[in-house]
């Protein structure tokens, strides 16, 4: 991802704003520009929630050479308390911790840089919940 692309969607990184069809009822994450269902154009935006249970998760440690200094990391499956699935980074848990069903909420944080003295990008992950929600 360049520059210019990931500041166009810094909102939405940054803040959990999904795109949501009103025709179809369904919520887009990251957002979608049309409904993939519809085609409808005309998507409002939406603040999800920050807390969400696992679902199901992996373990990367073949990665893309973005993340090749993260390596091994886990990547998640998140139905968050509204019901909408996404897929994030998890952090601050060592994958012997890791379990289906445990509850996480959204944290800010250092994704990968672009280059040795490049950008830092940031975003959101996800970690265990620090207290029962």
């Amino acid at each position: 991802m360049g520059s210019p692309s990931y500041w166009r969607e810094k909102v939405y990184r940054y803040r959990l704003i999904a795109k949501y069809c009103e025709n179809c009822n369904k919520k887009y994450y990251p957002p979608k520009l049309a409904c993939p269902i519809c085609g409808n154009k005309e998507l409002k935006e939406v603040q999800l929630p920050r807390i969400g249970t696992l679902i199901t998760y992996t373990w990367v440690t073949q990665p893309t050479k973005d993340f090749a200094t993260q390596a091994p990391y886990v990547v998640g499956l998140i139905k968050l308390d509204d019901g909408t699935l996404i897929v994030s980074q998890l952090t601050d848990v060592e994958i012997e911790e890791l379990k289906d069903g445990i509850r996480v909420e959204a944290v800010f944080r250092r994704m990968f840089e672009e280059g040795d003295s490049g950008l830092i990008y940031y975003g959101t992950k996800f970690r265990p919940c620090l207290f029962s929600k």
